[in-house]
């Protein structure tokens, strides 16, 4: 079994497509004001619209239900890290080696946390 999509929920879908079509530089699919998606390799990742406000919290240690975490992976993760810190990305974990794998973590525009991982050599 293998991810089909995540689906993200997001207050603005302009401000969020704005982040994942130009800073991220994923390939777009379909757009409109509710519902937008993006064709990555092997996954598709939406983009939701949603009026429900959750409540503000500075604390990103922990999971908490509802949340979502969509991983990437790149080819060169030092090369896009210095691409996302010329973008202004707020970088909540520079690169650096997590179970076998070097992992980058930075919040999207409605604060979600996403890392990023360097594809590992031979794979």
């Amino acid at each position: 079994m293998r991810i089909n999509y995540a689906i993200i929920f997001i207050s603005d879908m302009q401000r969020s497509l704005v982040f994942y079509r130009d800073v991220l530089e994923l390939p777009l699919r379909f757009e409109s004001p509710h519902w937008s998606e993006f064709a990555t390799e092997g996954a598709t990742l939406a983009l939701h619209a949603t009026n429900v406000v959750a409540a503000p919290s500075d604390d990103r240690s922990h999971e908490h239900p509802g949340s979502c975490r969509p991983g990437f992976s790149v080819p060169d993760l030092d090369a896009f890290h210095q691409r996302m810190i010329a973008a202004h990305v707020v970088c909540v974990q520079p690169p650096k080696p997590v179970f076998g794998a070097r992992v980058a973590q930075y919040l999207d525009p409605d604060g979600l946390v996403l890392s990023v991982g360097e594809e590992r050599q031979g794979r």
